[in-house]
Parts: structure tokens; C-alpha cells; sequence
């Protein structure tokens, strides 16, 4: 583990200097630049602590005429702010890229991560001091503004013990319901501070891992099981009220929830021996439930208007499990969206899962709820300052969005060193790493990665078209933004610097350059 080395420098200097003598644009020196370390994974991280944090501070539109550029890379950048001028001739770059407003998609929700048990106690083993500064760099404008944070139903494997709010057997009224320590004091303080440094309402949603024990096929909220009797059922109905009786109890302190899923993982519960907290459901048992119990049961209550998103599950189940909840015209009636997780991406194709899905019901929206890093066993837990997994993160994003998804939701806000805590030693990487010992916090690549999404992609923003005058290596995505303004969002995997030009009709051409391994972040005023 060492400082920036001086060959880092140099590299970042190098890098700099071509991209102005490329482009012409003028980066932009920040006071508040990464103070890096480099633990030997291929980049840096940004050390934090209780008085110091690099930020990317707010984001003003450029004037008329003018472009921004923010930049992270692989030789150190992170998120470096320079400014250009649109040219009225092509600069003759080999690759154009072609803005086409008049080509519209979906719009944008938002994006966030997890507040989790092992989040909250990651946070909190902080100096108060330390804690403000790592929710300022998520929540406040100064930061990456994230809109949305998933919120676990009582436990699950990042906790650092097994527990429901109703573990009182046979209490299929719930009159024992009650919500744990860890919500009271741990993750509904946490949220409460989130949404006071957010500058608009955070967009709360909830998933539950398991039903009480009591209510369960296996009597326990591991191992394959799932719910007790049939849907229409009192094990089904007092489950579809667990979600209720805790909107009410976090409505107690304030928060309300924009939405809820149907339950994380419903194939876990179908696994023989599996390791950790979860409930099993089919297509078709979900279903059911949600037109006998959960949809009727929210529809009556207090919380209406909550979204409810159903699978909550992996890619490659799109679109059978939507064809079979969303066929059913009782079931859908209370369905708003679709969840699902990133881990195995690889074996399903975003268009025949995601875009196949989008065109059989365009009236639900996509909705990634769930991804980290370090979950395979061939690359498993924490890597301070894996370049590698940034790109991970920017790829998926920009292929789950160029596939009609609305948001994407990061899984744990922030781990320990370890990866954890995490009870059955499920450990995996964060954006967000915290080392209490030194009561300092590092911020991975992938807090970056996610910050080129969430800092720029405002809710209602919409997805546009682009062409490009010859194949490219890049990842590419579009949107013109609610105040009119066009964000250009571009991954460059390569070993290569991409020169390019922007071409928008109504301002000329855009003189632009992506340097080996970097994220890159356009924005310009269409008015």
C-alpha cells in the first residue's frame, strides 16, 4: 500500500495534456482533488475522513455553446471537470457520434444502493464527523445525489444475526409486530440524515428475505421453504400485512416508501440447503398472492400508491416470470415495475431478457434493484481500487439503460475491510469501504462509476437515440434531461484513446477524446 506514485502522476499529467491538445478544452483544477492510495488492484481510492473528502460539488449548466466534461479513469482521474467549446465544422475525427433527440425512450427514475444492517453499523462505527462527510458524498448536492435506497424487511445475510419483526409464533394478527434495534437505531436514523442533506425526497423501497419461521414450510427463514398453505390462505394474508404493519411502523418516524418489492430472490427459496435467509416462491405462487393477498391487502391500507416491483431476482428469469405474473389481469392490476439482479448477466442477454420484457409490457418499468462486486467465488470480496469492477458497473449500466431499465440500485452502501459484517460470510466488495480503525472511509472506483450515472441522469430524463458513423468499441448512452440539457455517458474498456466528435443538430459538432480505460461524462445546454 502506497501513496499516488510519482509514475502515477506523470501518467495523469500525460493524460491531461493530450486531452487538451486533442479536444482544445481547458481542464478545470479542483481544490478538493482524491487524496489516492493505492493498495495494488490495478487504481486508486479516495481516502476520507472526518475533515477532508474530494467532491464533485454542484453541477451548473455550461453557457450556451459550451460543453462540460467530467472524466474518471484508470490512471487516477476522478471525475476531473473541463470545459469546451461546440465547433461549427466536423473536426474530422474518425467516429462521429450522432445525437438524435427525436428518437425517444424510456425516462429515468434514479439510482442508489442498500441502507442494510451491516451498511448502517459500517456507518455508524464512524466519528459522527465522518459519518456526515460519507452521507454528504452520497445524498447531498455537493455529492452524487443518489435518489434511491433499498431497505431490507428485518434481516438478511448482511446482519449480523437472524431476526423477523414477528417471530412470536402463531401471532397471525401481529400483535407482536415490532420493528428490530437495528431500524431503530441504526438504519431509520440513517435514513432520516440521508434524506435531510438530499436536496428532493429519497425514493425509499423495501424487500423482505424471509417470512417468520412460524409461517414457513421448513420452520426456519433459511434453507428452501416457503410460505404455509395456499395464497388466499391466513399464512398468506398475514404476510401480505407484515408489509403493511411495517410501512406503518417507519411511517411512525417519517419515512415513507415509494415503493416495495414482491420479496428478494424467490428461486433462493426453492434451493435445497441454502445458505441464508430467503422465501421461495414460483411465477405462479407470486402470482397469486399478489392478486388474492398482497395487491388487495395494499390497495385497502393506508400506503395505495406504493410501487410494488415484482421478481426481485436475477436477469435470466425475464421475461418467463413476467409473462406469467403479468398475464394474469388480477395480479397485474396491483403491479407497477420489475426488479432484478445483475449476477447472472452473463448467461441472458439484455435484449431477449430486458428489451423482450419492455415490448411485451411497456406499461411496467425495468428496474435494477441489486449488484456488487467481489460476489463470484473466482474474484470474491473487497479489491481497494479494482479499475476492473468500475468498468464492470459502467457497462452494466449502460446496457441495462440502452435496454429500457429506469434505475439502477447498488447493493451495500458501504462494507468493512472484510466485506462485511455479514453472518454467513457472504462478503463482497462496496463503493464505499470503511476502515474504523483509522476512522477514515475509501471511496472505490465504482462509487466514481456510479456518480457518471446519478449526479447527471436527473429523474426525467430521457433516453435518446445515437448513431455512429463507424463500429465502435465505446459504450454509449443518450438522454436529454428535464431542463433540456443533453448528457452523452461513454465507457472506453480499452487499452486505446478514442478520438470522436459529437454531432447536435442545433449546435455543431462536439471535439471530444476518451483516454484508455475511462468514464466519461458529457453535458451541454440544447436551448
Amino acid at each position: 500500500m502506497q501513496q499516488k506514485s510519482p509514475q502515477h502522476l506523470i501518467d495523469r499529467m500525460r493524460e491531461t495534456l493530450l486531452f487538451i491538445l486533442l479536444t482544445g478544452v481547458i481542464t478545470i483544477a479542483r481544490a478538493d482533488d482524491c487524496q489516492a492510495l493505492n493498495f495494488g488492484h490495478g487504481s486508486v481510492v479516495c481516502v476520507c475522513n472526518a475533515t477532508y473528502c474530494d467532491s464533485v460539488g454542484r453541477t451548473g449548466l455550461p453557457d450556451p455553446g459550451q460543453f462540460l466534461s467530467y472524466v474518471s479513469s484508470k490512471t487516477g482521474s476522478r471525475l476531473v471537470k473541463s470545459q469546451g467549446q461546440f465547433q461549427k465544422n466536423s473536426t474530422g475525427a474518425a467516429l462521429r457520434i450522432t445525437l438524435n433527440p427525436s428518437q425517444k425512450y424510456q425516462r429515468i427514475k434514479g439510482f442508489g444502493g442498500a441502507m442494510t444492517d451491516a451498511a448502517a453499523m459500517n456507518i455508524l462505527s464512524l466519528s459522527s464527523g465522518a459519518q456526515d462527510q460519507l452521507l454528504r458524498q452520497y445524498f447531498s448536492p455537493d455529492g452524487i445525489e443518489y435518489r434511491f435506497v433499498r431497505v431490507p424487511m428485518a434481516s438478511c445475510d448482511f446482519s449480523t444475526r437472524l431476526y423477523t419483526y414477528a417471530d412470536t409464533p402463531e401471532d397471525y394478527d401481529l400483535q407482536n409486530f415490532t420493528l428490530a434495534e437495528e431500524d431503530i437505531h441504526m438504519k431509520i436514523p440513517l435514513l432520516q440524515r440521508a434524506q435531510a442533506l438530499s436536496a428532493q425526497p429519497l425514493n425509499l423501497f423495501a424487500s423482505a428475505w424471509s417470512a417468520p419461521a412460524w409461517l414457513k414450510t421448513n420452520g426456519a427463514l433459511i434453507g428452501k421453504g416457503s410460505l404455509k398453505g395456499k395464497p388466499g390462505g391466513k399464512e398468506h394474508k398475514t404476510w401480505a400485512q407484515y408489509y403493511i404493519r411495517f410501512l406503518e411502523e417507519y411511517g411512525k418516524y417519517n419515512l415513507s416508501f415509494w415503493g416495495l418489492t414482491s420479496g428478494n430472490e424467490p428461486t433462493a427459496g426453492e434451493m435445497t440447503n441454502y445458505s441464508f435467509q430467503a422465501l421461495g416462491f414460483t411465477p405462479e405462487t407470486q402470482r397469486d398472492w399478489i392478486a388474492l393477498d398482497l395487491g388487495p391487502g395494499l390497495h385497502s391500507s393506508s400506503f395505495p400508491q406504493t410501487r410494488l416491483m415484482i421478481l426481485d431476482d436475477n436477469r435470466p428469469l425475464l421475461p418467463h416470470w413476467a409473462k406469467v405474473v403479468l398475464s394474469d389481469v388480477q395480479a397485474a392490476r396491483y403491479v407497477h415495475g420489475i426488479g432484478f439482479h445483475w449476477y447472472l448477466n452473463n448467461i441472458a442477454p439484455p435484449g431477449i431478457t430486458l428489451t423482450t420484457t419492455h415490448h411485451l409490457y411497456p406499461e411496467y418499468f425495468l428496474f435494477a434493484t441489486e449488484a456488487c462486486a467481489g460476489w463470484s467465488p473466482l474474484d470474491r470480496g473487497v479489491r481497494l481500487g479494482s479499475w476492473d469492477r468500475a468498468e464492470d458497473y459502467a457497462h452494466d449500466i449502460i446496457q441495462d439503460l440502452n435496454n429500457f431499465v429506469t434505475g439502477w440500485t447498488d447493493w451495500n452502501l458501504t462494507l468493512n475491510q472484510d466485506g462485511g459484517p455479514n453472518w454467513v460470510k457472504n462478503f463482497v466488495d462496496s463503493p464505499i469501504i470503511v476502515d474504523s480503525s483509522k476512522d477514515v472511509f475509501y471511496k472505490q472506483p465504482t462509487f466514481y462509476s456510479m456518480a457518471h450515472f446519478s449526479k447527471f441522469l436527473w429523474e426525467g430524463s430521457q433516453r435518446v437515440g445515437v448513431s455512429f458513423s463507424q463500429h465502435t468499441s465505446l459504450d454509449i448512452s443518450a438522454y436529454i434531461r428535464p431542463d433540456a440539457s443533453a448528457v452523452l455517458i461513454i465507457l472506453n474498456r480499452s487499452e486505446e484513446e478514442v478520438q470522436f466528435e459529437v454531432w447536435d443538430q442545433t449546435l455543431g459538432f462536439l471535439p471530444g477524446s476518451a483516454p484508455p480505460h475511462s468514464i466519461l461524462t458529457l453535458l451541454w445546454s440544447r436551448r
